[in-house]
């Protein structure tokens, strides 16, 4: 199961401080933890494609994971990292 908390830097500052107090209380490995290590700000969702097309969740649901998924689009991500890594003078693995 994954959960998505959306709000204010503040306001998930707080949530996190709160997992850490349940993590003292009850250990560390009977919670979940919160990651860290996945880019979320920005998520596509049905109504960003409901927002053009006339079709249901499912439709929608189900263009976004072929549009995500698509080989034309993979390339392109590849593309804008390795332009964005290369202008912040990151040095690539070889």
């Amino acid at each position: 199961m994954k959960l998505i908390f959306e709000g204010t830097q503040e306001q998930l500052a707080l949530l996190d401080a709160e997992f850490e107090m349940l993590k003292i209380e009850h250990g560390d490995n009977k919670l979940p933890r919160l990651r860290e290590d996945y880019q979320t700000e920005n998520l596509w969702c049905v109504a960003d494609v409901q927002h053009t097309y006339d079709c249901t969740d499912e439709e929608a649901l189900e263009v976004l994971e072929q549009a995500l998924t698509n080989e034309a689009t993979m390339e392109q991500i590849w593309f804008a990292l390795d332009f964005h890594a290369e202008d912040n003078e990151l040095t690539k693995k070889q």
